[in-house]
């Protein structure tokens, strides 16, 4: 590489560096958002965010950024810079590229917008009210179509849909998905089906109420499992409580929440492990990558598939059962007496036509994405308005999932997605499971031993293998590639639904 092209080229990481520090501050002003802020704060924080979101705008649409990447893309030594620095120059010109497309006022307009509509869509679902939440629903949307139709010039997609689908899932297109997820759906409906000619094991128990505090127990025995540490000098995370859980942070400081209900502790289990599914995955990205485009997750639906590998593949499977249980009566009182394993290991593995995502078992799980999938394309087709949202949400649910919505806090305003403006980010919650499921069938040939290592309390073998062949990727690929270099395969929905199919037999027999 000549002189000139590697001061360009620090130079541009040192650019890169100075946003990633701002961007991740904003975060943590966001993470306090939720957690800690009085009530009153929310216009204060919706400014201090639209500020910050139109700073971090501004320094990436810098003309001294187009210069310093031409000068690069020009050199004649570009040729000889490793994969990595191509790498991290492909990403920070796509960056430029897009950003520099959208005017400052429409990104502060976003920010501070999606800030007002999530404070006041939690109002609106505590009073179970979506009138109170309509108009900021719409403002969202019709922001969003204005951020889609700008970058779907520069991004080259087909539709504005597809554009905003690109924010969460590089290269994945509406039309993809439909394929994809309807192979999917048709696999899980027919497991379905299956459960539901099958005696239903008992989950009676699985309601009897335990005590925040000893939920709190819970939550620190599986945060030790997975070595996600948040006490003592060598802590690089920590766990609040929210309305609904999420993670946040990058490298040395990433935090997750949980919420606890009384009557149904196997929700903030499950919750914690996912988040710190996510976790890890920030935590154990290449720490030489720290400050560099490469230094971050290939896409939010790689993100998913590793909270749902801990959630689900490791959290509910017997092996990691067999360990907790035992730990968990100690803790719960009465709550857990008289339960066998077999009887627990089935009931939180149990398939349950219901209205709830976050509560959702692994085989309804994908229709409850697959729903709204197909509402977000039908919003940015103009073929559904906001006013007819809740009655197009229901009827879905109604049609894959057989149950009747009673109001719309459990219905169409039951997540925070929309309300944060994160269109286009609900199908990456399916592809994880389905990327899951291909890094799963990989591991299970190269660490056989991984099952009787959870069923003894160690999690070192998964996340390490974990670590090596995802992890340690960071964003060097394109999501569909990275499936490619792990698995040596295309993307594929086999995997998961036979390793559903499986799961079914175990309980259903």
């Amino acid at each position: 590489m000549t002189s000139s092209l590697q001061a360009d080229y620090d130079r541009l990481l040192a650019r890169y560096k100075d946003l990633t520090l701002l961007r991740t501050a904003a975060d943590i002003v966001g993470w306090d958002m939720e957690t800690k802020m009085p009530a009153k704060g929310l216009e204060l924080r919706s400014e201090q965010l639209s500020l910050m979101s139109l700073m971090a705008h501004k320094m990436v649409t810098d003309p001294k950024i187009e210069k310093m990447l031409a000068s690069v893309e020009k050199d004649r030594g570009l040729a000889s810079m490793t994969p990595e620095q191509r790498r991290n120059v492909h990403l920070l010109r796509k960056s430029y590229d897009e950003e520099s497309k959208l005017p400052g006022k429409l990104v502060a307009d976003i920010s501070r917008q999606r800030t007002m509509a999530v404070g006041r869509w939690k109002k609106a679902k505590a009073a179970k009210d979506f009138s109170m939440f309509r108009d900021d629903l719409a403002k969202n949307i019709g922001l969003a179509e204005k951020e889609a139709e700008i970058l779907m010039e520069v991004k080259g997609t087909k539709t504005p849909y597809d554009a905003l689908l690109d924010l969460f899932e590089p290269g994945m297109s509406a039309d993809r998905i439909s394929r994809v997820f309807s192979g999917m759906r048709n696999g899980l409906i027919k497991l379905l089906k299956r459960v539901d000619e099958a005696d239903r094991p008992d989950q009676s128990f699985l309601s009897r109420k335990v005590s925040a505090d000893a939920q709190r127990k819970i939550s620190a025995m599986a945060m030790e499992f997975i070595g996600y540490q948040t006490t003592g000098p060598e802590a690089w995370g920590r766990l609040d409580e929210t309305e609904h859980p999420f993670s946040n942070g990058y490298y040395t400081d990433v935090r997750i929440t949980t919420h606890y209900y009384e009557d149904n502790f196997k929700s903030s289990l499950f919750s914690v492990l996912h988040e710190g599914g996510h976790a890890l995955y920030e935590g154990d990205l290449p720490p030489e990558w720290m400050f560099q485009p490469i230094g971050s997750a290939a896409s939010y639906g790689i993100h998913e598939s590793q909270s749902r590998y801990v959630e689900n593949m490791v959290g509910r499977s017997p092996e990691f059962l067999t360990y907790m249980l035992p730990k968990m009566r100690k803790v719960t009182g009465k709550a857990l007496a008289g339960v066998e394993l077999d009887d627990f290991v089935r009931a939180v593995n149990a398939a349950e036509r219901s209205k709830i995502r976050i509560e959702a078992d692994e085989v309804t799980y994908g229709l409850h994405i697959i729903i709204r999938f197909e509402l977000e394309k039908d919003i940015f087709a103009h073929k559904l308005t906001v006013d007819e949202l809740p009655q197009a949400w229901n009827e879905k649910y109604s049609k894959y999932l057989g149950v009747d919505i009673g109001n719309d806090s459990e219905g169409v305003m039951q997540d925070t997605h929309w309300a944060g403006a994160s269109f286009g980010y609900f199908p990456s919650y399916a592809l994880g499971n389905i990327y899951g499921g291909m890094f799963l069938e990989k591991m299970e040939r190269e660490v056989p031993e991984w099952r009787s290592s959870v069923q003894e309390g160690d999690f070192s073998p998964v996340r390490q293998w974990l670590a090596e062949n995802v992890h340690s990727k960071g964003n060097l690929y394109d999501p569909a590639d990275l499936v490619k270099v792990v698995t040596g395969k295309g993307l594929k929905i086999e995997p998961f639904l036979d390793y559903l199919g499986r799961k079914m037999d175990m309980v259903y027999g």
